[in-house]
């Protein structure tokens, strides 16, 4: 998988926020309207590409290899773009058993989707 120096759209957000909370204010063209129509974010945790013979023979409780591994980080796509990657976590609490993503790279938006 590519690093955040392999992809220029993440290398420039790869850095975590600071504790400030310095890049979590909303940019000023998301304040209005606009801001409140919803996205669809798609989490891709990978791949699999079984041949068309492998695929008919699906059945319950077979078993897809991805082209992953479980310690890679999954990706954040709004349709095709790539916006961020992250790793999953199970949150806690009221809402235990519910999994999240921990984004760890974020893409810079400011020129839109």
């Amino acid at each position: 998988m590519a690093e955040p120096a392999d992809n220029p759209e993440l290398q420039a957000a790869a850095a975590p926020a600071s504790a400030s909370g310095e890049g979590s204010e909303p940019r000023p063209a998301m304040r209005g309207a606009f801001g409140q129509v919803p996205i669809e974010i798609v989490i891709s945790v990978g791949r699999a590409r079984p041949t068309v013979r492998e695929m008919l023979q699906l059945r319950r409780d077979s078993v897809l290899a991805l082209d992953r591994r479980l310690d890679e980080p999954v990706e954040l796509h709004v349709g095709d773009r790539l916006i961020a990657r992250g790793v999953l976590e199970e949150l806690e609490g009221e809402q235990a058993g519910q999994i999240a993503v921990r984004l760890t790279e974020v893409v810079d938006l400011s020129d839109g989707l």
